[in-house]
């Protein structure tokens, strides 16, 4: 047993409101719990999709009920939320040279939201086919 008496620095529950950096993390991780659940509750779809038509038709009669669709609306809000920061922090992440030229951060961001909107829209056109 150590005699020393070690720093314990202070720390309230509310440290991360004091800081804009810190707020945003913080959001960003927590909003990670609920497009967590909200991948799981896909799964359960496929899941009663693979025991068949009456199955699948009960879970998407559960998923209609109004609070469901509230969870999905925010969902869809979080997701929209990380693919923003991730596309921010794309160029930090991703170093990328032609030749002897850095390719300028907005060419990757650019990018990435037109992939982004070129995947919606064949997915939209998949749906509506």
């Amino acid at each position: 047993m150590s005699k020393r008496k070690p720093y314990v620095r202070k720390m309230g529950a509310t440290w991360w409101l004091k800081n804009t950096f810190h707020t945003k993390y913080i959001i960003r991780e927590g909003s990670s719990l609920v497009i967590a659940i909200y991948s799981f509750v896909l799964l359960f779809g496929l899941f009663r999709l693979s025991q068949g038509a009456a199955a699948f038709n009960s879970w998407l009669e559960v998923m209609s009920h109004p609070a469901w669709l509230l969870f999905h609306l925010l969902s869809l809000v979080w997701t929209l939320y990380h693919s923003v920061t991730w596309f921010n922090l794309a160029p930090k992440a991703a170093n990328l040279w032609i030749g002897q030229k850095r390719i300028p951060d907005n060419w990757i961001v650019t990018g990435m939201y037109a992939a982004l909107a070129l995947i919606s829209l064949a997915g939209l056109v998949l749906v509506l086919i």
